[in-house]
């Protein structure tokens, strides 16, 4: 019998990527993708969609108290910034001169290094 097995997931983001929220309460905004977390489809964005979490004192951090830190977004509600227009941008795949599957800006047509 043969094993299957789970290919990983492509997106079109990946982690350093700019991107834009295109729905949320972050509706507009853009951020830096700082992880992504393929097996939940979501995403962390520097600066976005922050939350207050409620940390108990130990031995590094004695005081404990609140901090805020960024929370996952759904990967659908990120659109990719194209870094030579600065626009956000659909994406798509297409091999390049050496058979490499490379993403580029639908808007342009131009290559996304990354």
């Amino acid at each position: 019998m043969e094993r299957k097995v789970k290919k990983q997931a492509k997106f079109h983001i990946k982690t350093g990527d700019t991107v834009k929220v295109i729905s949320g309460d972050d509706k507009g905004k853009t951020g830096k993708v700082l992880s992504v977390d393929t097996a939940k489809r979501r995403a962390f964005v520097e600066g976005l969609n922050m939350i207050t979490k409620h940390v108990k004192p130990t031995a590094a951090k004695p005081e404990g108290g609140i901090e805020k830190k960024e929370a996952s977004i759904q990967i659908s509600n990120l659109m990719l910034v194209d870094p030579k227009t600065g626009e956000a941008t659909r994406t798509g795949r297409k091999a390049d001169e050496n058979g490499k599957l490379v993403r580029y800006s639908k808007k342009t047509g131009e290559v996304i290094n990354g």
